[in-house]
């Protein structure tokens, strides 16, 4: 489920004892400013509100493969967020279209049983009817429209022709953490931009045949048309199933190694890039706020995304 103003991952960036031993007297004084503060004994309550609920889109469509839409509704700050939760949060009996100018196919609603008991939903072709199906192809525009609650929500995103990389290995990760085990091993690729700007990369990783989870993104603004050697990729998991760990972004030797490279248009880019952003800096005092850039018109939140891909298979090992 996608963020929005009125959710919030708590993700410290600093610890305390950091902020102190880099600068300790802006600390200090706020230390001593919040003693004096906790010896008022007036209470103050703040009424903080609550916003309507918006629309939230997770759509994608990509090369050689059929266009998806899940359906959300957001859910309050406020609620206790479990499984029964979130499947009370999927929006069912919307009226989905994806067009490529020339076709136009209605997606139909499943359902998917998670074996915990509860559901996943989500919009797709429908398999009853393969006369009627769309495939993504490259350099090709395709619109969204979602009716739903006597609204209509659209978008338009584009496949774009994605540059592959040149070559990939495996070494020793440049910047190990703390409990990084000695055998982790990092992806490293060079890859070598168009001489044209706006090219924009989302990609994934997989191991030993699972499936693929995001793990970054990149943008040519600074390197357009240049060749970029030694980048150092980071293995995607996943974070709704798992707690952070820094041995969990590296790859071990024997590990069958999947990379998805994507490239994608602008706003696809931007709402990545700002989601990021957002996401990294939720609990972080000194982090600027940002609006996340949704490519969805009438105030619905998320994004509607064309992936170019190529996909590249490699036994990890030094």
């Amino acid at each position: 489920m996608f963020a929005s103003e009125t959710h919030f991952m708590p993700k410290p960036i600093v610890s305390v004892d950091q902020l102190f031993f880099r600068n300790p007297k802006p600390v200090l004084l706020t230390f001593l400013l919040s003693i004096f503060l906790f010896s008022c004994q007036k209470e103050v309550h703040i009424d903080l509100g609550s916003s309507p609920t918006q629309i939230v889109v997770q759509g994608a469509i990509e090369t050689n493969l059929p266009p998806y839409v899940v359906l959300t509704s957001t859910i309050s700050f406020f609620s206790t967020v479990d499984l029964a939760t979130l499947e009370k949060s999927f929006i069912h009996n919307a009226v989905i279209t994806i067009s490529d100018g020339i076709k136009t196919i209605p997606l139909k609603e499943y359902s998917i049983d998670t074996g915990k008991n509860s559901k996943f939903y989500v919009y797709t072709i429908d398999t009853g009817n393969l006369a009627n199906v769309l495939i993504g192809e490259e350099n090709k525009f395709y619109t969204l429209s979602i009716t739903s609650g006597g609204k209509t929500y659209t978008s338009t995103t584009k496949i774009p022709t994605p540059k592959g990389i040149d070559s990939m290995w495996f070494a020793k990760p440049i910047y190990p953490g703390p409990k990084t085990p000695d055998s982790a091993l990092q992806l490293f690729v060079n890859y070598k931009d168009p001489d044209t700007i706006g090219n924009y990369v989302r990609y994934f990783t997989s191991r030993n045949n699972q499936q693929f989870y995001p793990s970054g993104i990149f943008s040519d603004e600074v390197v357009n048309g240049k060749t970029i050697n030694n980048i150092g990729l980071f293995a995607g998991y996943d974070a709704a199933q798992s707690d952070y760990s820094d041995s969990m972004i590296f790859f071990y030797p024997g590990d069958t190694v999947g990379l998805k490279w994507c490239e994608i248009d602008y706003k696809v880019y931007k709402f990545w890039d700002t989601y990021l952003f957002a996401s990294n800096s939720i609990g972080n005092p000194f982090a600027s706020p940002i609006n996340i850039q949704s490519n969805i018109s009438n105030g619905a939140l998320g994004v509607w995304a064309g992936y170019g891909s190529l996909t590249y298979n490699k036994i990890a090992h030094q």
